[in-house]
């Protein structure tokens, strides 16, 4: 099969994927592919720029329309609606490869798409009324709720378990009973930490 940006990119993400960030090297890419690692000089400056196309991968998949298409109240975009879909969107992308997460979240960013998501957002937070100073806040404030969950959501069934708490701490042996075991999952404490993150930030918009 011929090699090009695009295969190199998905084979990139499959060893991510399988094998964790710390396995992604040219070698070790090269290897998977069935080429000489020189070869793929041809295609990709490096490392780097693997980890850019693969973010890439990850932003195609946030939908990021919603702060263009947000329902408006009183002539101002009601900028909440579109962060909540923004939010869970991209959740789902990164619960998908959540090998990535770490890599992504401490690599600065080049992709240029990247970047075309978090305009359309700070745009639609603008247009909501939120001043320009604050946005990237926001905006970071809500990514960083969203990647903790992608950890959480990926994480074992066993991570915490009533069996594995000492009988002297009754309160959370309590609070794990089984029956709760809906309103504790980790979908459900994102969607609680979502809605409290966004009324708290219609409190703080109000309060400016």
């Amino acid at each position: 099969m011929r090699l090009n940006r695009e295969r190199l990119a998905d084979a990139a993400l499959a060893l991510v994927d399988e094998e964790g960030s710390e396995a992604l090297s040219m070698r070790t890419l090269a290897a998977r592919v069935d080429r000489q690692v020189s070869s793929l000089y041809n295609h990709v400056s490096g490392r780097a720029e693997l980890i850019e196309l693969m973010r890439a991968r990850i932003v195609a998949d946030i939908d990021v329309r919603s702060f263009a298409s947000a329902p408006s109240s009183a002539g101002e975009v009601v900028w909440n609606v579109a962060l909540e879909s923004w939010a869970r969107s991209y959740l789902r992308a990164f619960a998908a490869h959540p090998n990535l997460i770490r890599l992504l979240a401490t690599t600065a960013i080049g992709d240029l798409s990247t970047y075309q998501m978090y305009d359309a957002v700070v745009a639609g937070l603008r247009r909501g009324g939120w001043p320009e100073s604050r946005t990237v806040g926001v905006m970071r404030t809500v990514e960083a709720h969203v990647l903790g969950s992608a950890l959480d959501i990926i994480a074992p069934d066993d991570l915490i378990t009533r069996d594995s708490a000492d009988e002297r701490f009754s309160e959370i042996r309590a609070a794990l009973d089984p029956r709760f075991a809906e309103s504790s999952s980790a979908v459900a404490a994102f969607e609680l930490g979502l809605r409290a993150l966004i009324a708290g930030l219609r409190q703080e918009l109000s309060d400016l």
